[in-house]
């Protein structure tokens, strides 16, 4: 094994540890010599390790003390009823809304979220000349319902190199940036269906699901995600959730909290649309931990857009469907045409073949490390 990745297999130990509560929430992790003579390894690495499960949430450092476990997938989780679970076909009552909370968008920002770098004009130039010189005629012809065949496999590849998530190019669904898959979403599920939503959040997810006539939850963000009480008292059936860094409260779930947010799933028989923007920017030394990975029940929708990480002038946005949700989205959008043309998809196909889209992510990521950490 290469040094550079003992302290990832170290992280992973530690975190199942913790996971399976071999390490209680506020006992003390052995210190970093301690736990370094213990695996043979240097203090160095363990630093790493720790760092990663420091950012995470699953431990915290404290000042000339060390290292406390933060992490418990035994928190109390408020449940209103039994009677009140739904069903990812419908609800067979009326929805009654959440005391207290009016379903109002207009005190929501309407900025669009700014920030990071994009793949320079030259890499996309050549890019483009390749594509052209490469695949001539194809990218003239009209792209297969749900995207280019290769452009799913590639990002399937991606996602399971970088992302741990094991996907077919068949769960794969491109689309013309991400409100048109929020709207794809929302066709799929229905009018009968109400849709949670974080507060504050992007405005336009509001605006997409309320144009298609969805019923409407606004759920209040705490300092690590939606509130508890919020969540469980809620009559949603889907949650829509970005989980990494909330615009624009900035506001990042921690890992008790992404658990949390399955265990309603499973609980409410609700589905999460993980909206996963901007997260391959994050700062840390590995990728952020997905929903859908963690996920073993097919209850989470992931989204992504290249619109962030190559450009705004690619207006190419991508969701992972759960096997168990595949004929659903058949049955209800299977039959619209794939309304991004041949010739884009071949160039984020190119990008992610010859290596240069991750390139460009990590340059970015070691950018961020040395300006936030």
């Amino acid at each position: 094994m290469k040094n550079n990745k003992i302290y990832m297999t170290i992280y992973e130990q530690v975190k199942q540890d913790i996971i399976e509560g071999r390490y209680k929430k506020g006992s003390k992790l052995p210190s970093k010599r301690v736990m370094a003579e213990a695996m043979g390894v240097s203090v160095i690495t363990i630093e790493h390790a720790y760092e990663l499960l420091d950012e995470e949430g699953y431990i915290v450092s404290k000042q000339k003390s060390g290292y406390y476990v933060t992490f418990d997938d035994n928190d109390i989780y408020y449940v209103k009823n039994e009677n009140d679970r739904g069903s990812l076909l419908g609800i067979d009552k009326d929805p009654k809304p959440e005391s207290g909370r009016p379903i109002d968008v207009s005190d929501h920002l309407d900025n669009e979220r700014n920030g990071e770098p994009e793949i320079s004009v030259d890499l996309y130039s050549k890019t483009v000349r390749r594509v052209l010189s490469e695949y001539g005629e194809r990218v003239m012809k009209r792209s297969p319902m749900n995207g280019v065949d290769e452009l799913r496999a590639a990002i399937a590849g991606y996602l399971d190199r970088g992302r741990r998530m094991r996907v077919s190019k068949d769960q794969i669904i491109i689309g013309a940036g991400a409100e048109y898959i929020y709207g794809l979403l929302v066709q799929t599920f229905g009018r009968e269906v109400t849709f949670a939503i974080e507060s504050p959040s992007y405005q336009k997810i509001a605006k997409v699901y309320e144009s298609g006539g969805a019923k409407l939850r606004m759920l209040r963000l705490g300092k690590d995600g939606i509130e508890s009480k919020a969540l469980w008292n809620s009559d949603a059936q889907i949650l829509h959730i970005t989980p990494y860094r909330s615009f624009p409260s900035g506001v990042t779930a921690s890992a008790s909290k992404k658990r949390e947010y399955l265990r309603w799933s499973d609980q409410k028989d609700a589905i999460i649309i993980e909206d996963d923007f901007e997260s391959e920017f994050t700062p840390s030394r590995k990728p952020e931990e997905t929903l859908f990975s963690l996920d073993q029940n097919g209850r989470v929708i992931y989204v992504n857009t290249f619109t962030r990480t190559i450009g705004s002038y690619i207006r190419v946005a991508y969701m992972v469907i759960p096997e168990r949700l595949m004929d659903r989205f058949r049955q209800k959008v299977g039959f619209y045409e794939c309304p991004v043309p041949a010739l884009d998809q071949y160039i984020i196909l190119s990008l992610l073949e010859n290596g240069d889209f991750e390139r460009h992510i990590n340059r970015v990521r070691r950018y961020n490390r040395s300006k936030y950490l």
